[in-house]
């Protein structure tokens, strides 16, 4: 100990006189040269704190065209672009098998990106009891998925009567449709209440957080998603805010859903919309989230007709400088 001692002493006078001959740097006078640095080249702007972290949904490559778009390239991109995580589309991933789960798990690791949503199909709106229970059981199975491959959230949708034909004519009628004959929209909200209630215990089991996205159908509107959110009123049901699925009062009713927010879809359209087209005013939107301290994620989910490399890194430095 008293050898240890002596020791530990001649290293700390060598360190002052080093200091003071000028043959050692000062830790302070290292940060101050790095900052000097970083001023000088101009690049101060880019070592800035995110207000948000910026992901991307692997939909953005993929867009249900009949060549699947494999979530490895995702990842890959989203580790050259410099972005921190990856939104899965369950319908484009290649199975559920465990072997091909790990894989995505180490892709990820080795390339610095996290697998940070899991992005599901649902439709609770059926007078049907069994078709109702079938939606339950593959959202649980969902939940039990996302946590295998080490997801915080999956994205839960309420469903729709289905009485439109056509997507294209669900649009033309801004997102609208009548109810089954025989049925009312009370009704649908009490199914979709009842199903959420019946899957909230997995995810809580699992440690996996169900965000409602503001869909079309029951969740057409910011007070559609808020009555089912305080219905089922559970920590583990949350807000999975789509910046591009209100067609009316867009920024009012993304305000209303803010503070119930744990994750975020943002559209954009380089090249035209698939579906429609939004103006959406970023620097607008990154006020709301602000004001509400939001921290988490931002995924973009780019969906235009512009080539998916090229439009995906427009929408990063879109959202970087109006999210900043």
């Amino acid at each position: 100990m008293i050898k240890e001692t002596n020791q530990r002493r001649t290293f700390l006078k060598q360190l002052a006189a080093g200091v003071a001959a000028g043959t050692l740097i000062p830790v302070t006078a290292l940060a101050g040269r790095k900052q000097r640095r970083i001023a000088s080249s101009g690049t101060a702007s880019a070592r800035t704190p995110f207000h948000v972290k910026l992901g991307i949904s692997s939909y953005s490559y993929w867009h249900f065209s009949p060549e699947r778009t494999p979530i490895r390239h995702v990842i890959e991109e989203a580790s050259r672009l410099g972005v921190y995580g990856v939104d899965i589309l369950h319908r484009q991933m290649e199975s559920e098998n465990p072997e091909y789960i790990r894989s995505l798990k180490r892709h990820a690791l080795m390339h610095g990106v996290a697998l940070n949503c899991l992005s599901t199909h649902q439709d609770f709106v059926n007078p049907d009891p069994a078709e109702r229970q079938k939606s339950i059981d593959d959202t649980k199975r969902f939940v039990r998925l996302a946590y295998q491959l080490g997801i915080p959230c999956i994205r839960i949708s309420a469903g729709r009567w289905g009485t439109t034909d056509t997507f294209a004519e669900l649009m033309a009628n801004r997102g609208l449709e009548p109810a089954i004959e025989g049925y009312t929209e009370d009704d649908a909200y009490g199914w979709c209440i009842d199903a959420i209630n019946e899957v909230v215990p997995v995810a809580e089991e699992h440690g996996v957080m169900l965000g409602l996205e503001n869909h079309w159908g029951m969740t057409r509107s910011a007070e559609g998603v808020l009555r089912i959110l305080n219905a089922v009123d559970s920590p583990w049901l949350k807000v999975l805010m789509d910046t591009g699925n209100f067609l009316e009062e867009t920024y009012e009713q993304l305000e209303m859903l803010a503070p119930h927010t744990v994750f975020i879809q943002a559209k954009t359209y380089y090249g035209g919309g698939r579906f429609y087209t939004l103006d959406l005013d970023y620097e607008r939107i990154g006020r709301i989230l602000k004001a509400v301290d939001y921290k988490g994620y931002v995924s973009i989910e780019f969906e235009g007709f512009a080539p998916s490399a090229e439009a995906v890194a427009e929408s990063i430095d879109l959202l970087r400088d109006a999210l900043t």
